[in-house]
């Protein structure tokens, strides 16, 4: 059996992986789409790209559905700008992997306003905070309706270790 899982492993990655230039610039439209509907709070657009099953994780380990990104969306919870750096695309069939950088400019909140989730960057205690650097790793599936954000997981990045003295 671990042989058979093994091959299976093996095959996919000598059979995908590396996208042609034109795969990932599918793929990248997509995710530009994804940012400016975040930014622009455009729920329908949203609606579009974002998959019916989304598991969308946050660098505090909060999780969020569909539903309740978009509604934090509509209630003005989510980031002004999302900036993406040292992407990394990567192809399984009709499955998306996208390894990237990001700096996520958060929205201020107003005060009384509570935050988008209990761990996220403009939580209580932590309003207004700069931008937030994050190691994210999204995940798209391509369907009838096209390309669509399935996963999306964030981590902060480990800060370097203190100089010895």
């Amino acid at each position: 059996m671990k042989k058979w899982i093994l091959a299976l492993f093996s095959a996919a990655a000598a059979f995908g992986a590396t996208p042609t230039p034109a795969q990932e610039k599918e793929v990248m439209a997509v995710m530009d789409a994804w940012i400016q509907a975040t930014a622009k709070q455009d729920v329908a657009g949203l609606g579009r790209i974002l998959h019916d099953e989304l598991w969308y994780s946050h660098s505090a380990a909060t999780f969020q559905t569909k539903v309740e990104v978009i509604k934090d969306i509509q209630e003005g919870r989510g980031p002004v700008g999302i900036e993406l750096s040292d992407t990394r695309v990567r192809i399984y069939g009709d499955m998306a992997h996208v390894k990237s950088m990001a700096i996520i400019r958060n929205r201020p909140r107003n005060p009384g306003q509570p935050a988008a989730n209990p761990g996220s960057a403009n939580a209580p205690g932590r309003a207004n905070m700069g931008p937030s650097p994050l190691l994210v790793v999204h995940v798209l599936v391509k369907g009838p309706r096209g390309w669509q954000l399935v996963s999306r997981q964030a981590t902060r990045p480990t800060p370097p270790p203190a100089a010895a003295q």
